[in-house]
């Protein structure tokens, strides 16, 4: 079996000590103030505030900053091959790094899908040419994403597809994603799954509910989503395979997943910030800029449900499902605007503001999920112990600011959070041993 492979551009190993900052790495069972000592590329060590030896070390003055291991985001899109002027390796790269993000996995329903072994191998070399942070790709598990034939699996994980996802469609035929799992059991690389029936989803364009009632808009049933995570954790189960589900969105879905995972199957999965912090109340806006996606907002108490999920481990981790677009595809009636928010850049700011602030998660467990998805793609997860390679996301908890205020670094603007304050921000990213991202505004100055 091949191994993991991402990819990012080559660059000075950092060197450097974060002084006093406050330090939080729940899986390390890390907690308190230190000085964190990087030396090329790696936690070398922490110490007490001030201790650490500057020994010819950048100096920078955390004390008033939390440091955490970078996040991980396994479900992004970058828009490459066919569709760069939406996004491209280097600005989705960017954008991540803005966000905290020291690696994500890129969907293959790019323009021609991911299909073949020429087409990762093509995508490896890019990142490796443009990428701030690490990159790895999902490949197709059918041709083309058409449902009818497989992709040769085993030959895209000898060219290092991390997995494989039709992300985007769902598979329809319970018989080809059998002889998927099948397959993955020889040559591993979990698959992703995006989890709706085509024929209870129909036209719809929102969640189906009393708002797409009032609103006169077709709707999308919860059980679109549900029925089908029940099917493919069946089949899972059946096939002793591994599956992830994407962007969970109902509360029936998380009882799907939770009655799978007692059942015995192998199944990840994750939620969306936009799905854990509004419901399809947003929607009476009719902002499609914002507010469309697939799977769409829902009901009050399916967030509910994401949230209880996220706490009690039925959720692994947070994904944002960053899907750019261009302008003209958003600037239309809502029911012919394309699905899709951006989120790389936002993602940590917005939980902290509507989730981790009032009290409804604590910041421990939204810094673990937000990194936990590595695991299930079997990526080394992001870690501060000493001797783990430098991926450090540097954050400003009391930072306001306005989103889209100026500019973004994602090609595309069509962010849920377009023009909301937030409070909190990252302020500078390590990923992969390296300097990814300082914030315009960040002040490094030397402790006292």
């Amino acid at each position: 079996m091949s191994s993991v492979q991402l990819k990012m551009r080559a660059a000075e190993r950092a060197d450097l000590i974060l002084r006093g900052a406050s330090v939080l790495d729940p899986v390390a069972g890390i907690e308190g103030q230190h000085d964190v000592v990087v030396r090329s590329g790696q936690i070398a060590e922490l110490t007490a505030p001030g201790a650490a030896s500057a020994d010819g070390l950048e100096e920078i003055d955390a004390r008033a900053l939390h440091a955490f291991p970078a996040f991980f985001d396994p479900h992004v899109h970058l828009r490459t091959p066919g569709q760069e002027h939406k996004e491209d390796i280097e600005t989705g790269a960017r954008s991540a790094a803005s966000g905290g993000y020291c690696g994500v996995l890129a969907m293959a329903n790019t323009e021609p899908p991911v299909s073949n072994p020429a087409d990762v191998e093509a995508l490896l070399a890019d990142a490796r040419r443009a990428a701030a942070v690490r990159v790895g790709f999902m490949a197709t598990v059918t041709q083309g994403m058409q449902g009818r034939e497989l992709t040769e699996m085993g030959a895209l994980r000898d060219a290092g597809a991390v997995g494989f996802s039709d992300d985007g469609l769902p598979i329809r035929s319970a018989r080809i994603l059998r002889r998927a799992l099948q397959y993955q059991r020889l040559c591993g690389g979990t698959i992703a799954l995006h989890e709706e029936d085509p024929e209870l989803s129909g036209a719809g364009v929102m969640h189906e509910g009393a708002v797409s009632a009032a609103l006169g808009l077709d709707g999308i049933p919860s059980i679109s989503e549900s029925t089908m995570i029940a099917r493919d954790a069946a089949l899972a189960g059946y096939e002793a395979a591994r599956i992830h589900v994407q962007h969970l969105s109902a509360a029936e879905s998380v009882e799907a997943v939770r009655a799978a995972r007692a059942a015995g199957a192998q199944i990840t999965c994750e939620a969306s910030p936009h799905h854990l912090c509004l419901s399809d109340e947003a929607v009476r806006s009719l902002d499609p800029h914002r507010f469309k996606m697939n799977p769409p907002l829902r009901a009050e108490s399916d967030r509910q449900a994401l949230i209880d999920g996220l706490r009690d481990g039925t959720i692994d981790c947070i994904a944002t499902d960053h899907a750019p677009h261009a302008a003209e595809e958003k600037e239309v009636p809502f029911e012919q605007a394309a699905m899709g928010v951006t989120g790389l850049e936002t993602a940590f700011a917005a939980l902290h503001t509507d989730l981790i602030l009032p009290g409804v998660l604590d910041l421990a467990l939204v810094v673990e999920r937000l990194s936990g998805g590595a695991e299930p793609f079997e990526v080394a997860r992001p870690s501060l112990a000493p001797g783990s390679e430098a991926n450090v996301a540097l954050c400003d908890l009391a930072a306001q600011w306005t989103v889209g205020e100026e500019g973004y670094e994602s090609r595309s603007s069509n962010s849920w959070c377009d023009g909301r304050t937030l409070t909190g921000r990252v302020q500078m990213t390590l990923a992969g041993g390296q300097v990814a991202y300082r914030l315009r505004s960040f002040s490094m100055g030397v402790a006292a």
